[in-house]
């Protein structure tokens, strides 16, 4: 299996004394797995994260569990780093079934409450600023391909909402709460200052740059609220990197100075494609390539289509906000020009 896979092969794999890695599949998913975290706590296990609410993923979180002598009721509890349905969702199917807890991070509550827990169509504030992006036609293939419909019974709320600065403790081993908004505005990370261990999440991948943006509610700066969010991480002692997607990684530090740089470099990129005639963010998103083949816009399927017009209109305001650019609204699309 080539190294850029390897990550996803089944475990558990120990990463640190009494700390495991489990990928749990994501079928369909271009991100292929997610690494939940099973901490041993006794004869019951706390995990980072909890996997999609799927069969496939249910039965391999099972099979790894069985390795360390556990099983599905040995869970006490899950604490998530964010909403997504890759991290949230399995959490909640099991404790329908076993009792476990869930904590999630409270800056999720206006998304989860406000959003995902009603009747309301999903993605509804997704199609007004897709609107606004000048991409309704990127908002048709979206609703051709997808069922934007809510799912019943698939959110739930947590039992306790994590704040920063919370301290939980699992036998001897104190788990520091860091709110870390961008990725999703609830987002947090969960720090081991004696082990020197950073559960990441999404926040810092190792392979990739996270979505900014994608989320039921969206803040009016999401690339802003994350970029603050990594220079937070990169102010602490530096730490090990155990990430939602991709191999474990010593230094946290080096992949923000990395991701920093990145989007840097992508708001210079995006400002040259307004002078080279883009005006508003989906032209700007045809114009630059996107992921780390360069792919053209058109070659990306309509899901990741939205997320790059949803990212390049959070560069776009976030370039306003510095002053670098100036924004005007024409029939409902946000315009762009370099002042």
């Amino acid at each position: 299996m080539a190294q850029s896979k390897a990550w996803t092969e089944p475990g558990p794999i120990t990463v640190a004394p009494g700390v495991h890695r489990i990928p749990l599949p994501l079928p369909n998913d271009g991100l292929h797995a997610v690494n939940v975290y099973a901490i041993e706590d006794g004869d019951r296990l706390v995990l980072i994260d909890s996997g999609w609410a799927l069969r496939e993923s249910r039965d391999s979180l099972a099979a790894a569990l069985r390795h360390l002598d556990r099983d599905l009721g040995d869970i006490s509890r899950f604490l998530v780093t964010h909403i997504h349905r890759d991290h949230y969702t399995q959490a909640v199917a099991l404790r329908r079934e076993f009792g476990n807890r869930i904590a999630l991070g409270i800056g999720e509550q206006p998304s989860l409450t406000g959003q995902l827990l009603t009747d309301e169509p999903q993605l509804t504030q997704h199609a007004e600023k897709l609107l606004s992006c000048g991409a309704k036609v990127v908002l048709d293939r979206i609703a051709t391909a997808f069922d934007v419909t809510p799912e019943p019974g698939v959110w739930e709320e947590p039992d306790e909402w994590l704040s920063n600065d919370t301290v939980i403790e699992i036998g001897d081993r104190a788990l520091r709460v860091v709110e870390t908004p961008g990725h999703t505005q609830g987002h947090v990370v969960f720090v081991d200052d004696k082990a020197g261990l950073l559960f990441a999440g999404d926040h810092v991948l190792p392979h990739i740059t996270p979505s900014i943006g994608f989320e039921a509610v969206i803040p009016d700066y999401p690339l802003r609220d994350y970029l603050e969010s990594l220079k937070l991480v990169r102010a602490m002692p530096d730490l090990r990197l155990l990430p939602a997607h991709g191999q474990v990684a010593d230094s946290v530090h080096d992949r923000v100075d990395e991701l920093l740089d990145h989007h840097e470099r992508r708001l210079d990129t995006i400002a040259a494609a307004l002078d080279a005639g883009a005006a508003n963010a989906y032209d700007v998103a045809r114009l630059i390539g996107w992921t780390r083949r360069e792919r053209h816009f058109d070659d990306l399927d309509p899901f990741n289509q939205m997320l790059a017009v949803l990212e390049t209109g959070a560069h776009l305001d976030l370039l306003v906000l510095r002053g670098r650019l100036r924004s005007t609204t024409i029939d409902g699309v946000a315009h762009y020009a370099v002042r």
